[in-house]
């Protein structure tokens, strides 16, 4: 299990990593157009208020539904920018991509069908002929087009990462488990019951993966998946000492001024 760690200790409020803003992006789905235009205002913010130290957290599933998934994948695998480090995280959409190239021929058909269609498209192939062919000619065009570098990039995610009092995931958490202990499966898919337990978890899960139409402010979690393939809506949240605010795609982008 991939684990991406900034920590702090001794605060009595939930706060970001000392001396750290983070700024985490929900799922992209192929959008983009989308992550362009959030990341100019993610660029804007920075130049507004200047963080000593940056980190650009991606929650997971760049890829599928819209219609851009590889043109995502290579702004974000060639991403610079100064004074910012970026963290990736594995979704759902890139682990079963991924289980494919591996081998699992037994997945092809439900992720066309969720969103591969799309992304072998952006990729320059015909997801209607991959569908009609045996599993072995299946596998070895979607092995064909998926660039190698962009493979790579996508096996580098990792699945966690803790930011002072927050713990960014894709999907969740299994309440109950210790956070070192939990499974990769739950971690990249689940739902119930982790969308509806209200126990304190020792951190503010920030989550993508679950569709909102707006940002899901929960004492234990934050969810902002605010399903940008279809809603044209692509949400981050800025975190920053005891600060969050958020900025979005909407013509006004949305921003929250930071709460203490």
């Amino acid at each position: 299990m991939g684990i991406f760690s900034f920590m702090q200790t001794g605060e009595s409020e939930r706060s970001g990593a000392r001396g750290y803003r983070a700024y985490a992006v929900g799922d992209i789905h192929g959008r983009l157009d989308l992550l362009e235009k959030l990341l100019d205002r993610i660029h804007g913010d920075i130049a507004a208020r200047s963080p000593r130290k940056l980190l650009l957290v991606f929650l997971g599933d760049l890829i599928d539904r819209g219609p851009n998934s590889a043109q995502v994948v290579e702004r974000l695998r060639t991403y610079r920018h100064e004074g910012v480090r970026p963290v990736f995280l594995l979704g759902n959409h890139e682990e079963v991509l991924l289980r494919i190239l591996d081998g699992d021929t037994s997945l092809i058909p439900s992720w066309l069908r969720f969103g591969g269609a799309q992304c072998l498209q952006s990729y320059r192939a015909d997801p209607r002929r991959i569908a009609g062919q045996d599993e072995a000619d299946a596998l070895a065009a979607i092995r064909a087009a998926i660039l190698e570098e962009h493979q790579q990039f996508l096996r580098s995610f990792v699945d966690t990462c803790r930011f002072g009092d927050y713990l960014f995931v894709h999907a969740g958490i299994r309440p109950g488990v210790s956070i070192d202990q939990q499974l990769q499966s739950d971690l990249r898919w689940i739902r119930e019951p982790f969308l509806f337990d209200e126990t304190d978890h020792g951190c503010i899960v920030v989550h993508g993966h679950t569709i909102s139409p707006e940002v899901e402010e929960r004492p234990n979690r934050i969810g902002i998946d605010t399903g940008a393939y279809r809603s044209g809506i692509l949400t981050a949240l800025a975190l920053e000492g005891t600060g969050r605010w958020y900025l979005d795609t909407r013509e006004i982008a949305e921003v929250v001024p930071a709460t203490r």
